[in-house]
């Protein structure tokens, strides 16, 4: 790029001032030099005669203005501090549950340590933002962790030719119900020795999402915190799907599922977006909150466990989500997904009509 912006800077003042047919020499010659298109050509020497020499893609290009702020410096800090009380939410869910979040701190007192900067002006500023707004406003308050991971799945072979396949794409659940599983675990850097697993469990239907952590993933523990999920989630049980895992592959875990008419299904091997709604859930719930730390003792299992009533509350009732409903176009004839509106799970399970919100 530098050296096209010293091709034009070098022409630019002859190109403006030559006839017409010199023009279109200089434009032949900044054409087989440069690889631009003749139009192209002609815009950055037309560009570069109107301003002085430069360094650089000054020459070529103009300096865009910085935009201005739209809304005050208080709307922003406060912005951050509901950011953080959703847990994070991105702008176009933020965007959504503005109004929810805002009540919420309002009636508990939340606001109150912070009554110099949060008025009406600044209520109405928070819920005239945009998703893209919010988004732009939040970057310098967040952060990523670069710690990762290690997978502890373990294959099953002796029970996977007997159950289900389900793959990605298949016919979406029409009610709630069936549920996508799987464990993290809380090993820390290394896998020696024994320590802590939380099992997930999400609708795929609604988005809802039970979470408890465990001693180990031995199928006893695991049996354990499947029959807790079944006996504390709002409505019934009716189909589970997990990975290959032994933990999840074993006689009793799927006796119990037969005794309890719960039907039982698989992913394929290796293949991630067969479980989609729950790995997603993995990432942004389970180590958002319960980070990449190692926990390997009874306290710890309890205080993870009095985490996730709470977090799971904050996931169920108060964060929307979206589902997809379709393919589209685009204007250019490009194959696009189309989306359903936010709503939380709790929105969406009330909106059910074999749902019974009595229960809730």
């Amino acid at each position: 790029m530098s050296s096209r912006t010293e091709v034009t800077t070098k022409y630019a003042k002859a190109y403006v001032s030559a006839p017409k047919k010199a023009k279109g020499k200089i434009l032949d010659q900044v054409v087989e030099v440069t690889g631009w298109s003749r139009d192209n050509a002609r815009r950055r020497l037309t560009q570069a005669a109107a301003r002085p020499p430069g360094t650089g893609r000054q020459v070529a290009t103009t300096a865009r203005r910085p935009r201005g702020r739209k809304y005050s410096y208080d709307a922003v800090k406060v912005l951050q501090k509901v950011w953080a009380t959703s847990g994070g939410q991105c702008g176009k869910y933020l965007a959504v549950s503005m109004p929810l979040h805002l009540d919420l701190l309002e009636t508990h007192g939340e606001m109150a340590e912070d009554s110099h900067r949060y008025d009406p002006q600044v209520r109405q500023e928070l819920l005239a933002m945009s998703p893209a707004t919010i988004d732009r406003y939040l970057k310098p308050a967040k952060a990523t962790d670069a710690i990762t991971g290690i997978s502890t799945t373990t294959a099953g072979p002796l029970l996977r030719t007997s159950i289900t396949v389900r793959r990605a794409g298949d016919e979406v659940e029409a009610e709630p119900g069936f549920f996508e599983g799987d464990t993290v675990a809380h090993c820390g850097p290394t896998l020696k020795g024994e320590f802590a697993g939380t099992l997930n469990l999400t609708d795929v239907h609604t988005g809802w999402t039970y979470t408890r952590t465990i001693r180990n993933n031995a199928h006893t523990h695991i049996l354990t915190g499947l029959k807790k999920a079944v006996h504390e989630i709002p409505f019934a049980v009716t189909g589970l799907d997990f990975d290959n895992g032994c933990e999840f592959l074993n006689h009793s875990v799927i006796d119990w599922a037969g005794s309890q008419g719960i039907y039982f299904t698989r992913s394929r091997p290796y293949q991630k977006n067969d479980q989609a709604t729950i790995e997603s859930k993995n990432g942004h719930h389970v180590r958002k909150y319960g980070f990449y730390y190692r926990y390997d003792t009874e306290a710890e299992r309890r205080v993870l466990n009095r985490l996730w009533a709470l977090a799971n509350d904050r996931l169920n009732y108060l964060t929307p989500t979206i589902k997809p409903t379709g393919y589209g176009t685009t204007k250019t004839g490009r194959r696009r997904r189309l989306y359903d509106q936010p709503r939380t799970p709790l929105d969406r399970l009330l909106n059910w009509p074999g749902f019974d919100a009595a229960t809730v």
